[in-house]
């Protein structure tokens, strides 16, 4: 009678569509949550198993066993392939924060060099970037940096919080994350303001308002502002501090903008460290406007500092 009413148990089981219960009292593998987060990533059971060189049915086989292990569904298939469940979801979070820790124990135990894996915006990466470096080097010498350059300031963020990046390197302002005025991000993200990165408003030589002696926002209404795109930290800068008086004209990235005021074609805001050599030849001049600085900052996930010796890494990067 008993084995009856357990077939029939597991029979209704089958019919509701959810996974039969765990057989082995719930233990969950490492490699089934790596297989986990493989298919997330890459949308469907064979481009997961390409990338973790395993045949698409061991790569089946191990998220069924895992959903047995839970008792729950993890993925729907949907248009766009394999899609999270609403369990799918929770665990995706549980499944970093596991596997980071568990490679964490293994570097510790064996006693390798801890790994930092660095994001930064391309505008820093020749500048700013190396500093960084040699502080790290300097004061936490068993510490590998691995720097990964982006265009996106999305990426670098999305990055982070998807834990490809152990911290990023960007540009920004306030007492937030985004603070200059980037929409605010999806996860719970922590800061650290390294140093001031200045920016200059600067023209051609012989625009008009090169030869003030002083000048404040509401004079540029009218006049060009050579700018990149909305999501840039000097478009938003610009909208803090001039706001919507000077006409804005797309240019593209800073060495386009550059070029474009050095030309004639406009005024525009740039970090000073693009504009040294220009402002030294000549082709530009820096216009009289007091202009705030912004700051270079280190952004990671709240979680990351659970990691043992991990905040002392990251808080090394601000050490005079």
């Amino acid at each position: 009678m008993l084995r009856r009413v357990q077939l029939h148990r597991e029979e209704r089981t089958e019919r509701s569509g959810k996974p039969n219960a765990p057989r082995n009292n719930g233990a969950v593998e490492l490699r089934q949550l790596r297989t986990f987060e493989a298919v997330i990533q890459h949308r469907t059971v064979t481009d997961a198993a390409i990338a973790l060189g395993l045949a698409p049915s061991s790569v089946s086989q191990q998220i069924r066993t895992l959903e047995a292990a839970l008792g729950v569904a993890l993925f729907a298939r949907g248009a766009r392939g394999m899609e999270l469940t609403a369990a799918g979801k929770r665990l995706q979070g549980w499944a970093r924060t596991l596997l980071e820790q568990a490679d964490a124990a293994i570097r510790d135990v064996r006693d390798e060099r801890r790994l930092l894996r660095l994001g930064a915006l391309e505008t820093l990466a020749a500048v700013y970037v190396p500093g960084v470096l040699e502080r790290f080097a300097r004061f936490r010498p068993g510490v590998e940096v691995e720097v990964h350059a982006d265009q996106a300031r999305d990426g670098l963020l999305r990055g982070v919080l998807e834990g490809q990046l152990d911290a990023a390197l960007l540009l920004d302002a306030g007492d937030f994350v985004g603070g200059l005025g980037f929409p605010a991000p999806v996860g719970p993200l922590t800061y650290l303001d390294l140093e001031p990165v200045p920016l200059a408003l600067v023209a051609a030589p012989g625009h008009p308002l090169a030869g003030r002696d002083r000048i404040a926002g509401a004079d540029l209404s009218g006049w060009k502002l050579l700018v990149n795109v909305p999501a840039c930290s000097f478009w938003l800068a610009g909208q803090r501090l001039l706001g919507d008086a000077p006409q804005r004209v797309k240019a593209g990235g800073v060495p386009v903008m550059r070029a474009w005021a050095e030309r004639g074609l406009g005024v525009t805001l740039l970090p000073e460290f693009a504009v040294t050599d220009s402002l030294a030849a000549g082709t530009l001049v820096r216009l009289p406007l007091e202009v705030p600085a912004l700051s270079l900052r280190l952004v990671w996930r709240e979680d990351q500092e659970q990691q043992p010796g991990m905040r002392e890494i990251l808080y090394a990067a601000a050490r005079p």
